[in-house]
């Protein structure tokens, strides 16, 4: 186990309009307000878009299974920030609903809003993290200060 410690900064609720894509109206915007480390919480609905739904099988690195979703979904999720060497990096998880039907994942590509999408992203300070490239998984996964 991994951790660092740190305060609450700013508070920003954002809101994210039809047709708009939610995850790079929300990069934007902590980019442009120099947000680098934090979370950011959301709910509204979505017209379309992507998920990550787990592996296709349970090896390492994974290979990701992906379904896609069109046609007006709710949605509540949330975000983690985290500084990339290109900038701050959304690692983005959410729960997409229509009808009896639900998919939850990680959200990738694309990411369609449906009427509005409401966001509160809350500014971490203090914290040490970075996304170091892991060789077991292939993926680019949040490095902690301290070890446990």
């Amino acid at each position: 186990m991994q951790y660092t410690e740190g305060k609450p900064g700013r508070v920003f609720i954002v809101r994210v309009d039809h047709g708009e894509d939610v995850i790079a109206t929300l990069l934007q915007f902590v980019r442009d307000h120099q947000v680098h480390s934090g979370y950011i919480r959301f709910i509204g609905a979505l017209e379309s878009g992507q998920v990550v739904t787990g592996p296709e099988v349970l090896v390492l690195p994974p290979d990701q299974h992906f379904e896609s979703f069109f046609g007006g979904w709710e949605v509540i999720g949330m975000a983690t920030i985290t500084p990339d060497k290109n900038g701050p990096h959304l690692h983005v998880h959410a729960s997409v609903g229509r009808g009896n039907k639900v998919l939850t994942g990680c959200l990738r590509g694309e990411i369609i809003t449906y009427i509005v999408v409401e966001a509160v992203i809350t500014e971490l300070i203090g914290v040490d993290v970075q996304r170091v490239l892991d060789p077991v998984t292939g993926m680019q996964l949040p490095v902690l200060k301290h070890e446990r």
